[in-house]
């Protein structure tokens, strides 16, 4: 299937580790394959590596990063399938959504190519001011330097993509750190862009544990640290990392709002698609159902009417929409939060437990604050619906929380819509669609514990880069 050298790729070539760790099929435990195992020295001569071609990388002309980058895309999308195959083995995640992140990531290549040729800057009117008489202005944008790419496990490729991607685009090289469980796609793909490049240090990986990490966002050479993943863990970045700067996209639990003029029938139709894609998986994935109560009823009726229709089993299957969890300890905790809500109160309307190692779609009513599944990012194919007075109650609940990502509102009114965008404290605000819709071109990110800076290859690629001022005497 994947097609890569043994070893860690840093430098111009590829390091041999003394370790190597099994990459485990969620669904049924067998071994997909032996990935190599990194250490904080491998981390640190990354670093040097990277350091050591940051000025040939910054100096490449656009139009070979941008061949690099449309290089790349064309690479993955020969080998769509092969990649497809991998992430379901290694993810667990079911085939429909495998197929989506490959497709979103040839696209996240192909846009960050594009933005190449739109990376410049602008004149400035330095004579607004007397002692700017005869000086000429304009900022341009460089390079930040070495960048440093932590991915999460639920959508490794993609993730990944969007860290390397608009790198390469910058101007910077890379330093990419899958996660434990999900290397094995991001190898792959960072042997592709190695393919394509005379410089192969621009791109590197090192695998690893926290150690690992720390030694790559501690080092104070780097220029940028962009990571996906725990609220946790980002915020340890963010403070071991200071003053370098920070990208950290850290989850959420998105809420839907039903507006009592909504169509009932999408809304009902989003809970399904958006509840437990990628088995639930998904920082954006509905979590949150906020229902004004005189469309409560019927609206709860219709989602438990329809619940059949999410199809659970094994991941290759392609009916399959919930599957096992990335691991059993993921798997126990989210069994466990559902249990611990039941007991403080929080009724069970469908779902509950597991059908082996996959978790039943589960609905939750009127689960209270101070619980996990209400107030943390559950990460699991689990939605809590709670009825309130009106929209305003219902915005006042979606900014309670303490994340802030996405949301989506479901109503036929102009004005509601437009005042979900100007009150809802989140990064991205979805009306009449699920709270997880993304196009991989938009700013992407969150307020509050959700994190900050913005994904999406222009975003991103601004953020990676720092203005220089010029400013001259003719």
């Amino acid at each position: 299937m994947a097609e890569y050298p043994d070893g860690l790729p840093i430098g111009g070539g590829w390091t041999s580790t003394v370790d190597t760790a099994p990459v485990v099929f969620p669904y049924d435990g067998s071994v997909v394959d032996q990935a190599p195992v990194g250490t904080p020295e491998l981390a640190r001569q990354a670093i040097d590596e990277a350091v050591a071609v940051a000025r040939e990388v910054a100096a490449l002309p656009s139009r070979t990063r941008r061949s690099i980058l449309n290089d790349v895309a064309a690479a993955l999308a020969e080998r769509r399938e092969e990649f497809e195959q991998l992430l379901v083995l290694e993810t667990g995640k079911p085939l429909v959504d495998c197929r989506v992140e490959v497709a979103r990531t040839i696209v996240t290549w192909q846009a960050a190519a594009e933005e190449v040729s739109r990376l410049h800057g602008e004149t400035v009117p330095l004579d607004l001011l007397p002692s700017g008489d005869g000086l000429v202005g304009f900022w341009k944008r460089k390079p930040i330097g070495v960048v440093v790419g932590i991915a999460g496990f639920n959508y490794p490729l993609l993730l990944a993509s969007h860290k390397i991607a608009p790198a390469i685009a910058a101007g910077c090289p890379v330093v990419v750190k899958p996660a434990p469980q999900t290397p094995l796609a991001t190898l792959w793909l960072v042997h592709l862009v190695r393919s394509v490049t005379d410089v192969p240090a621009m791109v590197q990986l090192v695998t690893g544990d926290a150690s690992v990490g720390s030694a790559l966002v501690t080092d104070r050479r780097i220029g940028a640290v962009s990571f996906t993943g725990s609220a946790a863990v980002g915020h340890r970045i963010a403070r071991d990392a200071a003053p370098t700067k920070t990208l950290l996209e850290l989850g959420s639990n998105a809420a839907l709002v039903v507006a009592e003029d909504a169509d009932l029938d999408a809304a009902a139709d989003a809970v399904l698609r958006g509840g437990f894609y990628a088995s639930g998986q998904a920082c954006i994935s509905v979590q949150r159902l906020l229902v004004v109560d005189a469309v409560a009823e019927e609206f709860t009726e219709r989602v438990l009417a329809r619940l059949g229709e999410v199809v659970i089993g094994d991941p290759r299957d392609e009916k399959t929409r919930v599957s096992a969890l990335i691991d059993e300890r993921s798997t126990q905790r989210v069994l466990d939060w559902v249990d611990k809500a039941t007991s403080s109160g929080a009724r069970l309307l469908a779902g509950g437990g597991a059908d082996g190692p996959v978790i039943r779609p589960t609905v939750l009513a009127d689960v209270p604050d101070g619980v996990d599944c209400w107030d943390e990012e559950i990460f699991g194919p689990v939605v809590c619906l709670r009825t309130v007075s009106d929209v305003d109650a219902a915005f006042a609940a979606v900014n309670a929380s303490r994340y802030g990502l996405h949301a989506s509102v479901f109503s036929r009114s102009l004005n509601t819509a437009f005042r979900a965008l100007d009150e809802l404290e989140v990064g991205g605000v979805v009306i009449n669609e699920v709270p997880g819709f993304r196009s991989d071109t938009m700013p992407y990110g969150g307020v509050k514990d959700s994190g900050i800076g913005r994904e999406g290859p222009r975003f991103a690629v601004e953020e990676l880069t720092v203005t220089r001022m010029a400013v001259l005497r003719p």
